[in-house]
C-alpha cells in the first residue's frame, strides 16, 4: 500500500526502516530519497513507525502486497 503518494513510498519501505531503527517519519523519507512533499501522509507514516517499535517482530500479522 502506498503511504506517500507524492514520493511513491510504500508501507513496506517505511516498516523496514522502522525495523532498522528509524523513529521519525521525516528521517525515513530522507533515507528513501526525498523529504515529504505535501505532508498529508506524515502522521500515518509516524503511526506506522511507532507501531513497529511497540510490536515484537514475531507477533506481527503477515504483510500483504
Amino acid at each position: 500500500m502506498y503511504v506517500c503518494i507524492c514520493n511513491r513510498y510504500r508501507d513496506a519501505e517505511i516498516r523496514a526502516l522502522a525495523q532498522q531503527g528509524v523513529r521519525c517519519a521525516r528521517q525515513a523519507y530522507s533515507q528513501l530519497g526525498n523529504g515529504p512533499e505535501c505532508g498529508q501522509c506524515l502522521e500515518f507514516a509516524q503511526e506506522m513507525i511507532d507501531t513497529e517499535h511497540l510490536v515484537p517482530a514475531g507477533a506481527r500479522a503477515p504483510e500483504t502486497v
